[in-house]
């Protein structure tokens, strides 16, 4: 297992007011180079559904979407070891410094897709920054307990 680095920047700008992190990003989201590549993660069919709009596709509109919406994005890991896409086979954990996006943006809330970005969330980041996160039902296709409704009703906490 090789270390792996984070091979995109966050995606955030001076209006995002919601910042949703990830663990780390899939195979298929290290090879598009954009978060949540792999087509039967339900991030974008969740978020569109909240805002009321059509699933963005392209890169370009998937960015659109999140700034009109005043969502940032990013990771909680910079870098690690990892095997393929699974957040079970991550090891040394390298943080993501997350202070760009709080020196850039008037974050109100910090929330974290599942339990892994939680996990890591609350050992490097929460005491840098004083800040809690939201724990959210995670979009990936690994958790096949939770369907699409639920989801959206457990993400639509986004919206207060």
């Amino acid at each position: 297992m090789s270390v792996i680095q984070h091979p995109f920047p966050p995606l955030c700008d001076a209006h995002s007011e919601i910042l949703i992190l990830g663990s780390f990003p899939s195979v298929k989201s290290r090879e598009q180079q954009f978060f949540y590549g792999h087509p039967q993660n339900r991030f974008w069919r969740v978020t569109a559904a909240l805002f009321g709009a059509e699933v963005p596709v392209s890169i370009e509109e998937k960015r659109a979407f999140l700034l009109q919406n005043h969502i940032a994005l990013w990771d909680v890991i910079a870098s690690c070891e990892i095997t393929g896409s699974s957040d079970s086979s991550i090891r040394n954990v390298v943080p993501n410094d997350l202070t760009p996006i709080f020196e850039t943006a008037q974050i109100r809330q910090v929330y974290v897709n599942g339990g892994t970005a939680a996990k890591y969330y609350d050992k490097y980041q929460k005491p840098v920054l004083g800040r809690e996160a939201v724990r959210l039902p995670s979009t990936s296709p690994a958790n096949a307990a939770w369907n699409l409704d639920r989801l959206i009703a457990a993400w639509s906490i986004i919206r207060k």
